[in-house]
């Protein structure tokens, strides 16, 4: 399984987590803690992965820096 960076910032003026993986655009994922759009954010990838394929969109290669 490919492993892809996740950033983490808050959001103030939602007042929640955002992680996101820079490397899949729009793949994001939010929640009240840091570790749970963290969680979220893992669980986006390999959905926005299969959706890419189905379409027929390119899947960038992962620099393989920190999560599945």
């Amino acid at each position: 399984m490919q492993k892809y960076e996740i950033t983490i910032y808050r959001s103030e003026s939602d007042q929640v987590f955002i992680a996101e993986a820079p490397e899949l655009p729009g793949c994001m994922a939010h929640g009240d803690t840091q570790e749970d759009a963290l969680m979220n954010a893992k669980q986006a990838i390999q959905p926005w992965i299969d959706t890419a394929l189905e379409f027929g969109d390119h899947v960038p290669e992962s620099r393989g820096l920190m999560y599945a």
